[in-house]
């Protein structure tokens, strides 16, 4: 096996393809890159278990400039091969293999040997066996998992809420996430997918890697989904995740259907304020902060008394304000995480009692997106 290859491209597609591979896995050989070159192209392999990611390298990229010389395959050690080739000195690099599965890297007049491993003993990536597929906008579904994986769960001990649930079904997506503390759904139209059906739940931290993946240039990404996993091809780029199992929670019956009182924000503003407000409740053990409305005086009090510190209060602007007196105590950093999910949007937000949930919604849109909070006890 032999090839010359611009190695600014190759490190491009070699940093995808990482993403998917781990040091600490109980198959040593997940632990290196597979590379598999052809006639035509250099295919790049990576996987955990978890999630696989397969990227080609055609002979017709110019950016690459694939030269073939010899076809073959090998699996070299990721992170050393990695951390060599972002290091050699000229803008080309050759390698070659030899039949112990040895590697040569070239690149001016610098010359690395490193062992590899047969390629043939590498897990063969998921079959999916689906025939059915769905085309999403790139930027779209980076958005989706955005406003959506800010609300799954790190605990391990309900796995199923460490996914995000998405249910495709009448032309659209539902995709949502909860740790039972905070919940986040968003709601979008799929165009050609009126008949399709499913109902999967994808881990978070392989949405989360798709989603480092999604560049500008991705117009449209195709999902392909099959008993246990799920598949998204970027371009030349494939990447395959395991889903969960398991039943999701009924997430439906914990969004308020109605409200007691409701305040329209600028998601910015308050995202500002609250970022205030926590630089000291992060200081004490009880990280929480309170609202205070008032909609006789027309005020709304943002305020945090941490004793080890010191306290801070803040009047807050916003544009409407309807309902009853209420106040209220939450987790200011479950609130910022929701906030930045609006970006620049007016948002309003609807209160029911203290100690219920709390949605936040962007004020043009309510129904296809929510962010929902809930309180803190502090009596």
């Amino acid at each position: 096996m032999k090839f010359s290859i611009q190695r600014a491209s190759f490190i491009k597609y070699l940093n995808d393809v990482q993403r998917a591979i781990s040091s600490k896995t109980t198959i040593d050989i997940l632990t290196g890159l597979k590379m598999d070159l052809s006639k035509d192209a250099l295919t790049l392999t990576g996987s955990n278990s978890d999630i696989s990611i397969e990227t080609i390298i055609s002979i017709a990229d110019d950016n690459a400039a694939l030269q073939i010389e010899q076809e073959g395959a090998v699996v070299l050690p990721a992170r050393f091969f990695s951390e060599i080739v972002k290091k050699l000195p000229e803008q080309t690099m050759t390698i070659e293999i030899n039949e112990r599965f040895q590697a040569t890297i070239t690149s001016g007049s610098a010359e690395f040997t490193i062992n590899g491993l047969n390629a043939e003993e590498y897990p063969h990536l998921p079959e999916i066996d689906s025939k059915d597929q769905l085309t999403v906008p790139g930027d779209i579904l980076k958005q989706v998992i955005s406003q959506t994986v800010i609300a799954v769960s790190n605990q391990e001990s309900r796995p199923i809420l460490t996914g995000i649930h998405l249910v495709i079904k009448n032309g659209e997506l539902l995709a949502v996430a909860t740790d039972s503390h905070r919940l986040s759904q968003r709601i979008i139209k799929l165009s050609g997918a009126d008949d399709a059906f499913y109902d999967v739940i994808i881990p978070g931290k392989s949405l989360s890697e798709l989603s480092k993946m999604i560049s500008d240039s991705d117009e449209n990404i195709e999902i392909q989904i099959s008993e246990n996993q799920a598949l998204f091809i970027l371009g030349n780029t494939s990447f395959y995740t395991r889903l969960l199992e398991g039943k999701y929670p009924d997430t439906e019956r914990l969004i308020p259907k109605v409200s007691e009182i409701t305040v329209d924000f600028n998601a910015v503003e308050l995202l500002q304020s609250i970022e205030r407000a926590s630089l000291l409740s992060h200081e004490g053990r009880n990280n929480v902060v309170k609202l205070a409305i008032n909609p006789s005086a027309q005020s709304v009090v943002l305020s945090g008394n941490t004793p080890e510190v010191g306290n801070v209060e803040e009047e807050l602007h916003f544009k409407n304000l309807e309902g009853s007196e209420l106040e209220i105590s939450f987790n200011p950093d479950y609130m910022k995480d929701a906030l930045r999910s609006f970006g620049q949007s007016e948002i309003t937000i609807a209160f029911t009692q203290p100690l219920r949930p709390f949605t936040i919604v962007p004020t043009e849109d309510k129904d296809n997106f929510v962010q929902l909070i809930t309180p803190v006890r502090t009596f």
